[in-house]
């Protein structure tokens, strides 16, 4: 499992590498177990910021193992669902840098991710109806929120591969980069990120998925709720007194 999953961290920056080149990055249960194990540990690590996700020798991932799937071998993990982190992403920000092949439960984990870095060959798709199966892991339920309606459908029903440069227009990757520079740039994305008031990116980013089935009425008492505890931080002194002092900020989490 170790082996299969590999973690680094420098200055607040966590990378979450799938490490199963020789199969494209397909995910087994132990990718499953592992991501979910690291996904727990670094969003209860307080020098942690950011999480990046990719996967190594040029492939992001192919999805589940279809190998796997034959003889039973279960994808979910630590109940957070297929890989770990489809149905239950990290609670801080999640950056998906994007090389090669991004296809079925690849591409759900993008759609797992707040922010897409892509290298401009990469490719994404929902390949699952052409093998008899569905996108059950975010595919069916996420994509039509994130490209219009039309281009979701023509992915989901035919299975066919789409561009990093279409998805890029269609608004659901955030920069496209030469190739094999996907997570260096993601690296730089995730700094400016890591860069601000962590309680304030966590609880902003809260706000955003969870306000999206929220009444219009009580949109704002809730967000309230999430929001008091920023306002009333140390780090919110911090802020406004670094923006007094003219110096940069120094973030203590609390």
């Amino acid at each position: 499992m170790a082996d299969e999953v590999l973690i680094e961290i420098d200055d607040g920056i966590a990378v979450i590498t799938i490490n199963r080149p020789q199969a494209r990055n397909a995910v087994n249960g132990a990718v499953s177990a592992g991501i979910a194990a690291a996904v727990e540990d670094l969003d209860a690590r307080r020098d942690v910021r950011v999480l990046i996700l990719t996967g190594a020798g040029g492939t992001f991932s192919a999805g589940m193992d279809l190998k796997g799937f034959l003889t039973g071998d279960n994808p979910l993990a630590g109940g957070r669902g297929f890989g770990g982190i489809t149905e239950r992403p990290p609670a801080k920000p999640v950056i998906a840098a994007v090389e090669g092949y991004a296809l079925a439960g690849g591409f759900e984990f993008v759609l797992a991710c707040d922010l897409v870095v892509a290298g401009e060959e990469a490719q994404f798709g929902l390949p699952e109806v052409t093998r008899g199966l569905a996108a059950g892991a975010g595919g069916l339920l996420k994509l039509r929120e994130r490209i219009p309606y039309h281009a979701a459908m023509q992915m989901v029903l035919t299975g066919e591969r789409v561009s990093a440069a279409d998805l890029h227009r269609a608004g659901l990757i955030s920069r496209v980069v030469p190739a094999g520079q996907a997570l260096e740039a993601a690296r730089d994305l995730a700094a400016r990120v890591a860069a601000n008031a962590p309680l304030a990116v966590v609880a902003s980013k809260r706000v955003v998925v969870e306000s999206a089935d929220w009444r219009s009425e009580e949109a704002f008492a809730r967000q309230g709720e999430i929001l008091g505890a920023v306002f009333g931080s140390a780090d919110a002194i911090e802020g406004a007194a670094a923006f007094a002092e003219k110096r940069p900020p120094v973030w203590r989490g609390e």
